[in-house]
């Protein structure tokens, strides 16, 4: 990838401006992490071509890794304004509606990709994904089946095995694993050739314990993608970290993901509707909570929740919270006198953020009752 930046800007350097280099080198930048650069020549785009929709588009989506959420807006309305529109305009509708909390307008996102039958799967893999961020695990359940039936009406098989991906890390993390264990074999028997499917099947699997699965298919990715820049430094040190916390081994977990820091620790992930679930930020709290070390693994699951622009309504933005209130909890254990009181509270308070925000959340979920048993035991 650092060597795909230098080649472009290069070519930006040598000849005039040119939209589609710009573009290209925005998107490097956004795998990369940086969004700075990325939106800046986003805008860039917008002002060489206003009518190119692929400018707007990008520089939406890096405003809202950003948090710019009024750029962000102001980049949509611009482009529906020349009449320029699509559904990835309309993901980005639906984020920010999610991240207002403006339920009707999350309703209005969801009318027009129902309207709109080549992309509806995209809308239904979001609202499985919100319904999932507040516990309502059967509903995420129903709706991901139909986002994977609409997909493959359209013949996009490989677009319905990541939503069955994407399902499969929800299992897995909110502790269903036989669940989990289908969602990811259904995903990879629709589309196995899929890079995006693969490697999320591999982490669902390393997440369960099917070390077999998850080290065919890391070795696999590890032997065709050598120089995939997210690959190697994301993908592959988050499934190596846990299948060794699967091991019991927190320090060599987080050895592997020392190559997974800002900023391609915040890059996007190209074949999801959200910018990045932050799975390795996610590994890495859970790796420090495993260690006993509160305090640092509360500054991960806080990197989760600091950047809700990147992360939207996907499942870790949820769990984040439960992590920083296990982390709390830890400490509270480890100190003692004010600073045992003053963790004590931080762990409670987090512990009721979760649960308010899952106050309707299905009962049986695994997570879901061990977060009430924590909150309890430290009442």
């Amino acid at each position: 990838m650092d060597k795909g930046i230098q080649a472009i800007q290069q070519v930006i350097d040598t000849y005039p401006p040119q939209p589609r280099r710009c573009e290209n080198l925005s998107i490097f930048f956004g795998i990369q992490g940086e969004y700075h650069k990325a939106a800046e020549l986003a805008r860039q785009v917008a002002q060489l071509a206003p009518e190119y929709l692929a400018g707007y588009e990008q520089l939406a989506n890096m405003a809202l890794a950003l948090q710019r959420f009024d750029e962000a807006r102001w980049a949509i309305h611009q482009a529906q304004g020349r009449k320029l529109d699509d559904f990835i305009l309309h993901n980005a509708l639906y984020a920010l509606a999610f991240l207002g909390a403006e339920p009707s307008k999350m309703a209005e996102e969801q009318q027009w990709f129902a309207s709109h039958s080549s992309v509806e799967n995209s809308g239904l893999s979001l609202a499985a994904d919100t319904e999932g961020y507040v516990g309502h695990l059967g509903q995420a359940r129903e709706l991901t089946q139909r986002s994977v039936d609409s997909a493959l009406r359209a013949d996009s098989k490989e677009t319905g095995g990541i939503w069955w991906e994407n399902a499969a890390l929800r299992e897995a993390a909110f502790g269903y694993l036989t669940e989990a264990r289908q969602a990811a074999a259904a995903g990879l028997k629709i589309y196995p050739a899929s890079q995006g499917v693969r490697v999320e099947a591999a982490l669902a699997y390393a997440m369960i314990g099917d070390t077999a699965r998850a080290n065919s298919l890391a070795e696999d990715l590890n032997k065709r993608y050598p120089l995939d820049t997210q690959m190697q430094s994301l993908w592959l040190p988050a499934i190596r970290a846990q299948r060794a916390l699967n091991r019991k081994n927190p320090a060599e977990a987080l050895a592997h993901l020392q190559s997974a820091l800002p900023p391609i620790e915040y890059g996007q992930t190209q074949f999801v509707n959200n910018i990045s679930c932050l799975y390795p930020t996610y590994v890495r709290g859970q790796a420090y909570l495993s260690a006993g070390q509160g305090k640092e693994a509360a500054t991960e699951f806080q990197k989760i929740l600091d950047h809700p622009g990147i992360v939207w309504n996907c499942w870790t933005g949820a769990l984040a919270r439960l992590g920083i209130a296990r982390a709390n909890a830890i400490q509270a254990k480890n100190s003692s006198g004010a600073d045992a009181d003053l963790a004590r509270r931080r762990a409670l308070a987090a512990y009721k953020d979760f649960l308010t925000l899952w106050k309707d959340a299905d009962p049986d979920i695994p997570i879901y009752k061990e977060a009430k048993a924590g909150y309890a035991q430290l009442q």
